[in-house]
């Protein structure tokens, strides 16, 4: 792979991009909320699904795809209908394009709902911390002939969860530092949820989250309200955000693999979100009355996240060999890296 050719081709894909929102802020904004504006719209969604083919490097084309075609289409979907972050639009062109691309969900002060948990250290701190341990796997994958494929596997667990959330934090950085945007993080800590509505609720990638809720829990309990009534009605847009969970995950493994979908990880979120739903209904019959100690169900929830993710998850990756091509990629980042330091040193 030609790391400059991919670089151009990047830099293309987000010239694009920019212009396709540019439209929307200028044009599409002017139009009538409903039908017409969606049909505006469907040009956009059609590029941005496109664009992400033009790169092949993980590192790239992974966040390019999750940001234009999860993120940015199902924003100008409920921006279509006067809904989500990007309704009303705000006053600025860079605003509404850091808005509708970038994994950033504005902090409010009446929003409770996915606020962090106070942290054992600062939060800086503990993102220096993640930093260190993600360098330290790169060099242990050094010696990665000399370990049990278990090993391997839960190694690089661990590395796709530091990974991921360093990608979104660092994605998110120039919004705070040239808008001053308040924003929510974007992990809360995973490895200290409660149960597994927690997990995946208030702590596993709250961007994801916070877009599925709008367009495809809410419409869903909506619906169901009128079939088996309110208390229950939560329950078929649960398994429905997990199973369109699912399917954008294939999606996102497609345009990483580049081979037909094999619906391991679509099957992944099916069973979260059955047992997700399981476990809301079971929280509703018993309520109060009896309920696991958080030190039980804490662990219980991230080893059943972990097993299942071994299982469902990872295969598709794995099989494609992109897992080590994460690892190649990241390996040339690091001696790059350590060039710059060593010739500055010298100079």
């Amino acid at each position: 792979m030609d790391m400059g050719m991919e670089l151009k081709s990047f830099i293309k894909v987000w010239v694009l991009a920019t212009t396709c929102l540019s439209y929307c802020y200028y044009i599409t904004a002017r139009l009538p909320k409903g039908v017409v504006r969606l049909l505006s719209i469907l040009p956009v969604i059609y590029i941005f699904i496109i664009l992400p083919t033009n790169l092949t490097s993980f590192n790239l084309c992974g966040p390019t795809a999750f940001f234009l075609v999860w993120l940015a289409n199902f924003k100008l979907l409920l921006f279509s209908f006067d809904q989500g972050p990007l309704s009303p639009p705000p006053p600025k062109l860079f605003h509404f394009i850091s808005l509708a691309c970038l994994p950033i969900k504005l902090k409010q002060k009446t929003d409770n709902d996915t606020n962090p948990s106070p942290h054992f250290m600062p939060r800086s701190l503990l993102l220096a911390l993640k930093t260190f341990v993600l360098v330290l796997l790169f060099h242990i994958y050094s010696y990665r002939q000399f370990m049990h494929p278990y090993v391997i596997l839960t190694l690089y667990c661990l590395h796709v969860y530091l990974q991921l959330e360093l990608v979104l934090v660092i994605s998110a950085i120039p919004a705070r530092a040239l808008f001053g945007f308040e924003i929510e993080p974007q992990f809360n800590e995973p490895y200290l949820a409660t149960s597994l509505q927690d997990f995946w609720g208030h702590r596993w990638n709250l961007m994801v989250t916070s877009i599925l809720r709008p367009t495809v829990y809410h419409p869903v309990r909506q619906f169901s309200k009128r079939l088996i009534g309110s208390t229950w009605a939560s329950l078929p847009a649960i398994i429905a955000t997990f199973v369109a969970s699912g399917l954008m995950h294939e999606v996102m493994y497609f345009y990483l693999t580049r081979v037909r979908p094999t619906w391991e990880v679509t099957w992944f979120f099916i069973l979260h979100g059955i047992c997700v739903a399981i476990e809301v209904a079971l929280k509703k019959v018993v309520k109060d009355r009896w309920q696991l100690h958080r030190a039980i169900s804490g662990p219980l929830a991230v080893i059943f996240a972990s097993i299942t993710a071994f299982w469902l998850f990872f295969p598709q990756l794995t099989r494609n060999k992109v897992d080590e091509q994460v690892i190649w990629e990241c390996s040339i980042l690091l001696n790059f890296i350590k060039q710059k330091v060593s010739s500055c040193f010298i100079s």
